[in-house]
């Protein structure tokens, strides 16, 4: 049976490679002719515009061009004719044809006996390329034939059920023909664990963030139901108190919303045809306008660049750079604005302040979610900007340029290029 298996697919892969051979030859030789009819044509009317130029002394396009003769092949003339039909020269060209002929016909040889060598090589580079698909197709064959007697089965069920909820144990069957499913539960296990880590810590992180401004409200409340109606400044502290941590509580769970949409794939991009500049210069011009406390300079590209993207979530993501920058910069300190290219030709933007910069230790963590530095507690902030900011750029498929000096300042350039892992220096 495993023999007839293989003879079958055998027989299927020689049958792609054919295919596949025949047409690599239809297009080498259809590339081949097209390449010989312009040289043919190339040729005559290079030998014409030679003959007009050594016998008439220039070209003159003014002049009437006809080509009689055509019903027989051997008298066919090239004749020049001035404005007032007078004959200024008469070439047969018959002979000519003849000679343009043969030499493209040993051009068209030559290639024919080059496609004669090739044809051997290609074949073994199409089965070369076609190999690993032929051995997985085998193997999911073999595979999918592949039967286990009831104690196997036995064997799964008992490792499976005797499976302790222990992050560090795996399944392990003891049996060499159940590797390869071992392997498979074992990874989808990891990945499950990972899955319920990365939850469980959202939900305690997201918990946490929302326990301290309800906590704040509630105090106020019940400060307000003692207090409050009798003593006119406990019941302003009260008001602005809860106004500030409602405010702050509703734009945590906005933040949240928006990263719960977007893990579910239901935030989509709208790509457009979006001027880099223009979007930067908004941005610049929206800052000055709500920041007093810093100076904003914006450097803008000697050349328009232009990138197909979502405008407003794009904006979104320099918006949550700009505000960071602000918030660790003091206040006098210049935020700088750039648009430009790397050194490869791919665009970016660029937002640097001379704030207090970030340890090594922490650009690492930067992006993950709810994670703030030490340094950085004091300062009023939810912990999802940038998780917020590295969505929208992995979902444009760019990454992030890191530059960061403690004390010194702090660097983040958005690179709208091909991959998803963020490029830090420290």
């Amino acid at each position: 049976m495993v023999e007839r298996n293989v003879s079958t697919e055998t027989k299927r892969m020689s049958s792609i490679v054919m295919k596949l051979h025949w047409s690599w030859i239809g297009r080498k030789l259809g590339m081949y002719l097209g390449f010989d009819l312009f040289l043919f044509v190339i040729l005559c009317v290079g030998w014409i515009c030679d003959q007009e130029i050594t016998r008439l002394g220039e070209l003159v396009w003014d002049h009437q061009r006809r080509l009689v003769g055509l019903e027989k092949i051997k008298e066919l003339t090239y004749m020049v004719l001035d404005t007032d039909g007078k004959l200024l020269l008469e070439l047969p060209v018959f002979s000519v044809l003849q000679v343009i002929g043969i030499l493209i016909g040993i051009v068209a040889l030559i290639q024919l006996i080059g496609c004669f060598f090739d044809y051997m090589e290609e074949e073994k580079n199409i089965r070369r390329i076609l190999a690993p698909i032929n051995e997985i197709a085998l193997k999911a064959d073999e595979l999918s034939r592949m039967t286990f007697s009831e104690e196997k089965y036995q064997q799964i069920e008992d490792a499976i059920s005797s499976l302790q909820p222990n992050e560090q144990e795996i399944l392990s069957f003891g049996d060499s023909d159940l590797q390869g499913i071992e392997a498979a539960m074992n990874n989808l296990l990891m990945r499950m664990r990972d899955s319920y880590r990365q939850q469980a810590r959202f939900v305690n992180d997201a918990s946490h963030e929302l326990r301290t401004p309800i906590a704040v409200i509630q105090g106020y409340a019940n400060m307000l139901a003692r207090w409050g109606s009798r003593d006119e400044k406990v019941l302003n502290e009260s008001i602005e108190a809860i106004q500030h941590e409602s405010e702050h509580m509703k734009y945590l769970v906005e933040q949240l919303l928006f990263l719960a949409r977007g893990d579910s794939g239901k935030t989509k991009l709208t790509l457009e045809k979006i001027f880099l500049s223009q979007l930067m210069e908004e941005i610049y011009e929206e800052s000055l306008m709500i920041d007093e406390r810093h100076p904003y300079r914006y450097r803008k590209p000697q050349e328009e660049i232009v990138v197909q993207a979502d405008g407003s979530l794009l904006k979104q993501a320099v918006r949550i750079l700009t505000d960071n920058s602000a918030k660790y910069t003091h206040e006098g300190d210049e935020i700088i604005f750039s648009v430009g290219k790397t050194r490869e030709g791919v665009p970016y933007l660029q937002v640097q302040d001379t704030g207090i910069g970030m340890e090594e230790a922490d650009i690492a963590h930067m992006f993950d979610r709810f994670y703030r530095a030490d340094e950085v507690r004091s300062f009023q902030g939810t912990g999802l900007g940038l998780a917020i900011a590295k969505w929208i750029v992995d979902k444009h498929g760019g990454y992030f340029e890191i530059l960061s000096r403690t004390g010194l300042g702090t660097r983040v350039r958005i690179v709208l290029g091909k991959n998803q892992s963020s490029k830090i220096t420290a």
